[in-house]
């Protein structure tokens, strides 16, 4: 037990390569389902290029050339936040050992330093990414709830409905009205928002309530695929080819939120970012120790994170008042 006591810091490349950017880029960023910036130069800007409509001229000598393409800019607000774990010497000695006998290639004849040290550092990563995950939901930085770290996607997306006095459709609790929902979303979002299905990257972000109710609605249909799927599961939900996505923050929202409860956002997914630097700010670091005064193993890491809508114009939402 003694080899879990040794310290260890994570800073500079090591903080990059081991820590942050597995847990955010590749496969792992697609889960979350939106679009991730990774140490992009501070302030994390972003460039939105709109290229110029009707370029095409009756040929003829000499320069034609309208209007240069329209460039905006969005910044994304970053803040430096800190995560803290703390746990008694025996207890977090039983968590990382568990992580470590669970694996098949383990010789538990001959646990050493390294085994531990990537168990551990598995543990925080995990805790980190789960923390980031639904505060780029459900933060909002005037609360008084423990997402107050930085703004949340739905903080911008709520206040973009109200000033535009519109909330799409009203959520109501019958099942068979789950695709109406869906269907109101689709009708009653702008023409430029709707273009953008060809590129595949449309989406419904649901709450986990109704994404369960349009899971049964689609049981409730009397065919032979409904019958399998019942039967055999669903691996993704989909409405007219876009996917419906939960956003996996019930839980948040009934214990510490003041979201509404049943919440539809229908918007492309790279119109939702999530921005995460360790590498543009003096301190980030993730350190973990072993505090002998209280016997307690502790972590702690240091690092800036925000998120945002880009164009909240992109995206049409359905709340229950």
């Amino acid at each position: 037990m003694g080899l879990i006591e040794s310290s260890k810091v994570y800073s500079g490349r090591e903080l990059e390569t081991i820590f942050f950017r597995p847990t955010f880029t590749g496969q792992s960023a697609q889960d979350l389902g939106i679009r991730v910036l990774y140490n992009m130069p501070m302030p994390t800007t972003i460039h939105l290029w709109s290229p110029a409509s009707n370029v095409l001229k009756p040929y003829q000598t000499g320069w034609q050339g309208g209007e240069s393409a329209v460039k905006e800019q969005k910044t994304i607000d970053m803040k430096k936040v800190k995560a803290e774990t703390a746990f008694s010497a025996s207890d977090y000695f039983s968590m990382v050992f568990e992580l470590i006998t669970n694996r098949a290639d383990v010789n538990m004849e001959d646990l050493t330093g390294t085994e531990l040290e990537a168990a551990e550092t598995e543990l925080f990563k995990k805790a980190i990414a789960e923390s980031i995950r639904m505060t780029m939901w459900l933060g909002d930085t005037d609360s008084d709830t423990p997402f107050n770290t930085f703004d949340g996607i739905l903080k911008s997306a709520m206040a973009a409905a109200n000033d535009a006095a519109h909330t799409g459709a009203t959520l109501v609790g019958n099942v068979d009205d789950i695709a109406l929902v869906l269907e109101s979303l689709w009708s009653g979002a702008n023409e430029e928002l709707k273009a953008l299905k060809a590129d595949g990257q449309l989406a419904y972000f649901v709450t986990s309530n109704l994404y369960n109710e349009y899971e049964k609605y689609l049981d409730s249909k009397d065919l032979d695929v409904t019958y399998r799927e019942r039967v055999d599961g669903r691996n993704d939900l989909y409405y007219h080819g876009i996917p419906v996505i939960d956003m996996c923050i019930s839980s948040g929202i009934r214990e510490f939120a003041e979201y509404p409860a049943r919440i539809c956002m229908l918007t492309d997914r790279r119109n939702l970012v999530l921005a995460v630097n360790t590498a543009d700010f003096p301190g980030t670091e993730v350190r973990m120790w072993y505090n002998p005064d209280e016997m307690e193993n502790r972590q702690r890491a240091v690092f800036l994170a925000g998120a945002d809508i880009i164009d909240p114009k992109l995206v049409a939402m359905a709340f229950e008042p």
